[in-house]
């Protein structure tokens, strides 16, 4: 919105020019959020205490995520809110990119509030069917990948509609069959959803990492959105991709508001309103950087968590029916899953598990920046 104001006076007032570079607007996007996350942050827990929307807590975790109990939970309407706010007023919001990761957030946030809502509101412990909820994320990322083949976003003669850009290979390209894509495109919004929602399990883990990818994200859509830069690191252009920087920074900014009320001890939780938002947030801002495979390495802790509980859940139904359910209880792959409370099994303290990770995040995020050279 600013960008549209304002920017246009840039030809007659030289302060007004700074509207047409995606560097300051995405600094103004971070800062924004960060206020505003600051601002509408204890507005909104105080009205969800008062509305007794407290955190459910699973059983056989130890005894510290009792004091958890009750804690304000639906606390990712901070994010969002703090995320597309700064997005609409900084973004260029003719731009293809920026909308449709509005739309993803905003339809992944939908669905993780209506299943905080149904838990925690109206005292059902499922909340909303677990096929239910596959059936929203798979909606769109199924309507995501159909857009991006019959009308995409990146020109032909750059990638193909249906391609998919490797890490660490130069020039190389994974071409998917349409229907194949579209597949293809579903199962990454839908497991980087989940994969954040797996995450969520100490105070400030997600958040903290949510942070660190989005930043990442941020740097790479900057780049790949500037013809010189791309050209200097023989990558391919992208043009209009840089506007995603704007987003991107505004969920950084989110993400840091929200970790001041979120970190141990929260005064108040994410929910499955914030994980999976952030989640199909960041699987679309991938999708739509041709970026799918980095996505991998920057949320390479989100991967491993999510991996964990499929493992975890794998081998416990394998034994269980090869070799009995006491066997099975016996030989668990983790302690818990998933993985961060099999750290604090360990005997790790939450705190430590939380930093640990946050710097496995950081070093995922370093490891992705440098396939910008190794290649």
């Amino acid at each position: 919105m600013l960008y549209h104001l304002l920017a246009p006076l840039g030809r007659d007032y030289i302060l007004f020019n700074l509207f047409n570079y995606i560097s300051f607007r995405a600094a103004g996007a971070v800062v924004t959020a960060l206020l505003l996350a600051f601002v509408v942050g204890p507005s909104i827990i105080r009205k969800l205490a008062a509305l007794r929307v407290g955190q459910v807590v699973r059983t056989g975790l130890l005894a510290t995520h009792d004091e958890k109990r009750g804690t304000p939970t639906m606390g990712g309407l901070i994010i969002l809110i703090a995320t597309v706010v700064p997005t609409v007023l900084w973004a260029s919001l003719s731009n293809r990119f920026v909308v449709v990761a509005l739309l993803a957030i905003v339809w992944t946030g939908a669905i993780g509030f209506v299943d905080d809502y149904l838990k925690v509101v109206q005292g059902k412990p499922r909340g909303l069917v677990a096929r239910w909820k596959l059936v929203g994320q798979c909606l769109f990322g199924a309507a995501l990948g159909l857009y991006l083949w019959l009308a995409p976003v990146v020109p032909a003669a750059t990638l193909p509609a249906t391609a998919s850009v490797l890490p660490f290979l130069k020039y190389t390209v994974i071409i998917f069959v349409p229907l194949a894509y579209v597949a293809f495109v579903t199962f990454v919004v839908t497991g980087s959803s989940n994969a954040v929602n797996m995450t969520d399990g100490l105070d400030g883990l997600a958040t903290g990492l949510t942070a660190i990818a989005a930043a990442a994200f941020a740097f790479f859509a900057y780049i790949f959105g500037r013809i010189d830069m791309t050209a200097y690191l023989n990558f391919y252009y992208l043009p209009g991709a840089g506007e995603l920087a704007v987003f991107c920074g505004a969920l950084m900014g989110a993400s840091l508001g929200f970790l001041w009320f979120n970190a141990h001890p929260a005064q108040v939780f994410m929910g499955d309103t914030g994980s999976l938002a952030i989640g199909g947030a960041l699987g679309t801002v991938a999708i739509l950087l041709r970026a799918e495979f980095l996505l991998l390495i920057i949320g390479g802790v989100f991967v491993a968590e999510q991996l964990s509980v499929i493992l975890q859940m794998g081998v416990y139904k394998w034994y269980k029916r090869t070799r009995g359910r006491e066997y099975a209880d016996a030989h668990r792959v983790f302690r818990m899953a998933p993985l961060h409370h099999h750290f604090e099994k360990k005997g790790w303290d939450e705190s430590q598990v939380v930093v640990r990770f946050w710097i496995a995040g950081l070093l995922c995020a370093l490891v992705a920046l440098a396939t910008l050279k190794v290649r």
